[in-house]
Order: C-alpha cells, then structure tokens, then sequence
C-alpha cells in the first residue's frame, strides 16, 4: 500500500504571503492547501496524510496561538510552523512549549521554512506510523479473551507457568493452552517481545 502524498497547510490572512509561501512549497514538490483564517482551515476536511501547518501567528479573529490550543484540546496532531511578522521571545517561547517545530520571523529564509516543513513531515509521518501500530497492537489485545488476558498480565511479571496455575486454580497444562493462544493472537515471537507489548499497552506490572 503506497502512502498518500504529504501536504502543507498555510494559514496566512496576507494574501501575497499565502501565494508566495504556496509557491514554494509546491517548488519543493509537496502538495498545499491555503486558508485565510483559522475558522476556514479548522471547517475543512483534513485527508489521513504525513502532513504540517504553516501558520500565522496574527490573523483576523483566532489566532494562530488559540488554534495551536484548539488542535491540541481535540487531540489533532499536527506539527505547526509558526511565521509572524510581529514576535516576540515570550510568545515564540509559549508556542515552542506547546509543541511548535519552528518560530520564524517574517520575512522568513526559504530554506529555513523548507528545512522545518520537512523536518515537520518526517516527524508527522513516523508519529502516523507509532499510532497506526498502537492501533493494531490495541486491536490484537482486544481479541483475548479475560482469562488470557489475564495470563498474560502474569507471563509479563515473570511467573512461570506453574505460579500461574496455582494462583489462578487450574492446571499448568491449560496455562500453556492459554499462553500459546495468547502468543498467537498477540503476534508475538517472544517473552521479551510480549513484555515490550504490554509496556505499550499499559499492561506492563508496576
């Protein structure tokens, strides 16, 4: 299955920055899509693709800022690159704490936007990658059934299968019944890969 093709969004309420910024972008062969406003951008459907957020920091109504905040509330991740032509050290400082790739001041270096969006691309497409895997790990767990789950919240510990019988009052032999099935719907080829497993899960013992 071939990826979708990454995009850049550019929020701009400067239409000469918006164009010239689209310009390059597609120089650079990434497909762009440009937005006035924060209201316009948040309104349209956003395709599942390594993708990043070129942004304004001052536009009419929602700033660039409360958009940043408004992302992150609804849990869109998205790397956002800031541009302003009015910053300042506290405000590029408050957007890099929550999560910001880049600041630049207006008017920015090409390279240096060119150098953010693919930093910004690279670090949306391997996050997509770490979702997309916890989703299918998740997916494989849910599949156990109670008693398996329960078994393998005690393989992880460390028990043996012995332990695990007696704790659980059955036999050692239907322990190893529960702990091949497990093994399987898990997908996993070892304990330690299993363990790792259940550290991602949650289900890791603390």
């Amino acid at each position: 299955m071939t990826e979708t093709e990454p995009i850049v969004f550019v929020v701009d309420d400067d239409p000469s920055v918006r164009n010239s910024t689209a310009r390059l972008v597609r120089s650079a062969g990434f497909e762009v899509r440009t937005f006035e406003s924060a209201a316009e951008f948040l309104e349209s459907p956003r395709p599942q693709a390594p993708a990043c957020l070129v942004l304004d920091v001052r536009l009419p109504g929602q700033s660039g800022l409360d958009l940043q905040r408004e992302l992150a509330a609804a849990g869109v991740h998205i790397p956002i690159i800031f541009m302003t032509g009015h910053g300042d050290i506290p405000m590029s400082v408050r957007a890099m704490k929550a999560g910001a790739v880049e600041f630049l001041t207006k008017p920015y270096r090409k390279d240096d936007l060119l150098d953010a969006i693919r930093t910004s691309i690279e670090r949306d497409r391997a996050a997509r990658k770490q979702r997309l895997e916890g989703d299918e790990l998740r997916q494989r767990y849910e599949r156990l059934t109670p008693r398996e789950r329960e078994v393998m919240r005690l393989v992880v510990a460390g028990q043996l299968n012995k332990q695990i019988a007696a704790e659980l009052a059955t036999s050692e032999r239907t322990i190893k019944f529960h702990r091949a099935h497990l093994m399987q719907k898990m997908e996993a080829e070892s304990l330690a890969e299993l363990v790792q497993m259940a550290a991602r899960l949650g289900a890791a013992p603390r």
